[in-house]
């Protein structure tokens, strides 16, 4: 195999970084899918780009029975798949050297093997940190939590909790509670990934950044805010998980309202993590409970006859509801979320519609800048997302008569300045950036939110699979506004 050139690898190289101290990494659920698609890739990709550590260990924990050669090939086969730099491209060799496992459950009673891993990680390092993250079921917090303390290792450590964060406001408090029995809220980073993606933090740049948006940011000018997350997605590999979730649970709660706290958040005083996080909790505690009636849950067609979902199963693939902020800045401002599976395309858009003005003064061209006149700002955070600005503009020619126009930034040519959104986060975590992490107030007020919906839930109905919810119900909830999708 070619060696590759130090050019090659110093192009990739991101400047300006804060270059973490030197750390011990351990994944709990090494072996697992999130492990595979995205932490293992990430964290190779992390090394590719000058962003790890000078010096590093990274041990992989779950209960498959593996070699430490075992798990450096399972990571080679994941990166070779999923990740952005192919491992011909880099310095696999020092990176694998860096890698080693730990078999078996994990917990009280079982920490002694992962223990003399971890020491004998920080022996070959001398002064570093401790990264733990959680790639598992909720399930298992309590038992990781309690081994890490019986072990002796969760003192001065942080540690990444993946999603859910609970099901409700009683098991929210309940998982905070074990939690906060042996680490303190400092050292536990609650990852949202979504929170890791260019275009939600292109949101915050965007309105702070420049003067001639933040003073229409508000009631005055705003008319609704619209976060749409459609997938084409089937649950058939996770049903099990799935059925027992639903929808709402699954990507409301966890995602689409932390965005929306992004979104509704007053300018902080500086651009820290307590600062935007206080802002943000101010946005959930100033959000009206849901209300059942402005609420739609679907299931898509088939759904019931999937292996594992349960007879008759009343879980919602899709749903699309009406938030209110009732603050001085958004009262009044509808804020309409929708997502689901199996609908007609796979996007992950924030649109800010904007209020027309209080008389058209201009012919219209055609009867679609007639019916779609609303100034929008459309924020696109997938992966290689952007920004579009989506107006009327006179129509080239001696009559003078509106049509839509567009102006559009894009993120498609910067090559791997790009970070995944779990690479960032684990980056801040290893430097202690909190910014974009979830809070256990925030969390908790989120659930006390959602508990109308969860005690009384309107019936699913059932809606078509390559469709955009069920009709007319879908459209009932915007009108007399319309979904940019589709």
């Amino acid at each position: 195999m070619a060696a590759v050139s130090p050019a090659a690898r110093a192009d990739r190289t991101i400047a300006g970084v804060t270059k973490p101290d030197d750390h011990v990494l351990v994944v709990f659920g090494a072996t697992g899918d999130l492990a595979r698609r995205k932490l293992l890739p990430g964290l190779w990709h992390l090394a590719e780009t000058g962003m790890m550590p000078d010096d590093y260990r990274i041990v992989g924990s779950s209960g498959d029975d593996l070699s430490g050669d075992g798990f450096r090939e399972l990571a080679r086969r994941a990166v070779e798949e999923f990740g952005a730099v192919a491992p011909a491209d880099g310095d696999w060799a020092a990176f694998a050297a860096r890698l080693s496992y730990v078999g078996g459950a994990f917990g009280p009673g079982s920490s002694e093997p992962l223990r003399r891993a971890v020491e004998k990680a920080e022996s070959e390092l001398g002064k570093a940190r401790r990264l733990f993250f959680f790639s598992v079921p909720p399930v298992a917090f309590g038992p990781i939590v309690r081994g890490l303390d019986e072990a002796g290792l969760a003192a001065g450590s942080r540690v990444i909790m993946e999603k859910p964060f609970g099901t409700d406001l009683a098991s929210a408090r309940e998982l905070n509670a074990l939690v906060h029995s042996v680490l303190d809220e400092q050292q536990v980073f609650r990852v949202d990934h979504f929170l890791g993606k260019e275009g939600i933090q292109n949101i915050l740049a965007l309105r702070f950044a420049n003067g001639m948006f933040e003073p229409v940011w508000n009631r005055d000018h705003v008319d609704h805010i619209a976060i749409d997350v459609p997938e084409t997605l089937t649950v058939a590999q996770r049903v099990g998980f799935y059925d027992a979730t639903g929808a709402f649970r699954d990507m409301v709660v966890t995602h689409l309202f932390q965005l929306l706290g992004f979104l509704a958040m007053e300018p902080p005083p500086a651009m820290d993590a307590a600062a935007i996080s206080g802002e943000k909790v101010k946005v959930f505690r100033s959000m009206r409970p849901l209300d059942p009636g402005e609420v739609v849950r679907g299931q898509y067609d088939g759904y019931l006859e999937l292996d594992g979902v349960a007879g008759g199963s009343d879980t919602e693939t899709l749903v699309a509801l009406v938030a209110h902020v009732d603050n001085w800045r958004w009262d009044g401002v509808p804020i309409f979320l929708r997502t689901g599976k199996r609908m007609g395309a796979d996007r992950k858009l924030v649109t800010i519609a904007f209020r027309e003005p209080p008389r058209q003064l201009f012919a219209f061209a055609d009867a679609a800048a007639r019916d779609d006149r609303q100034n929008r700002l459309t924020f696109d955070f997938d992966e290689r997302g952007g920004i579009t600005a989506s107006f009327l503009a006179k129509k080239p020619g001696p009559i003078t008569e509106l049509e839509r126009a567009t102006m559009r930034f894009g993120y498609e040519s910067l090559g791997t300045g790009i970070l995944e959104a779990y690479e960032r986060l684990f980056h801040d975590a290893m430097v202690g950036d909190k910014t974009l992490f979830a809070s256990a107030e925030g969390i908790e007020r989120l659930w006390e939110v959602a508990a109308p919906l969860l005690d009384d839930p309107p019936p699913v109905q059932r809606y078509a699979q390559g469709s955009y919810g069920p009709e007319p119900a879908i459209d009932d909830l915007i009108a007399p506004r319309r979904w940019v999708l589709p």
